[in-house]
């Protein structure tokens, strides 16, 4: 297995971080968010995977990344939306539903955000039905091992389908209805900065479907996550050229426009020294 990259190690550092201030806030001392990101983050099966995705979506297909840095940066963004949302009073749909507490929320939001790509070891078309195949397996072992009892086969039961339901619904193709679901949407939507698109722009190709893509990423200068002035959660956009309008309103957009989470989001996006643009 190769050696992690500093930015891979920096990002693993801040998904630790976060959850160790979810679980000192917010789960009343239910430690399962950390034991479980933990086990996923040294799972060597969940590294090969996702360091594979990363080579058919970069050297084979000439797309952008969608392999470790990628899915830990949704990830930390996930593990941000939910804990403003959850310091505004949202419940969580697993909490509304009585049917699992907002550690369990937070565990299957973990495991979406880490596993949603997954799939792209194989195929891009379809690869959010792909991810859900892969990752099945992969979460009913991980689970076993933070959740061992008998008595927690409910709980095991809840949380992977949640999880299942936010990998195969990520790409806004195939409705979903929990929050923690429709969170991975604006989770992945958001992770489009430059560094993204860095490498595929470097790899010298033929002009070819999926360019737009690249360029569009590679615009982004930064896109920050924080507290609404309207509404618990803002997401700002901050791009260098117009052409990343593209990926605000061609990839962000519809995912906001499909996830459940939706009502509590407002975006702004904008070309530096130039005015903002409200969307939501």
């Amino acid at each position: 297995m190769e050696t992690k990259s500093p930015k891979e190690q920096k990002i693993e550092g801040i998904i630790l971080s976060f959850v160790d201030d979810i679980v000192e806030r917010y789960t009343d001392g239910d430690d399962l968010p950390r034991r479980l990101v933990e086990t996923l983050l040294h799972n060597p099966q969940v590294e090969a995977i996702q360091d594979y995705a990363n080579n058919v979506s970069i050297t084979r297909m000439g797309l952008n990344d969608h392999g470790p840095v990628h899915m830990k940066i949704v990830c930390c963004n996930a593990l941000r939306v939910l804990s403003l949302l959850h310091a505004a009073g949202v419940e969580t749909s697993l909490e509304r539903e009585q049917a699992g507490s907002f550690a369990d929320s937070v565990s299957a939001v973990i495991l979406a955000s880490l596993l949603h790509d997954c799939g792209m070891s194989i195929a891009r078309k379809g690869h959010e039905l792909y991810s859900g195949i892969i990752a099945h397996s992969i979460i009913k072992e991980v689970l076993q091992c933070v959740l061992p009892d008998a008595s927690d086969v409910m709980r095991r039961t809840v949380i992977g389908s949640v999880a299942l339901e936010g990998i195969v619904g990520h790409m806004g193709t195939n409705p979903i209805h929990s929050i923690e679901a429709g969170i991975i949407l604006v989770a992945d939507g958001c992770d489009m900065t430059k560094g993204r698109a860095r490498i595929p722009l470097e790899i010298p190709t033929r002009p070819a479907e999926g360019d737009i893509h690249k360029y569009s990423a590679g615009s982004i200068e930064k896109v920050w996550i924080r507290k609404g002035e309207d509404h618990p959660v803002k997401i700002e956009v901050q791009m260098k050229s117009e052409v990343g309008f593209f990926q605000v309103e061609e990839v962000l957009i519809p995912k906001l426009q499909s996830s459940p989470a939706k009502p509590f989001i407002e975006l702004y996006a904008g070309v530096e020294g130039q005015e903002v643009k409200r969307y939501l």
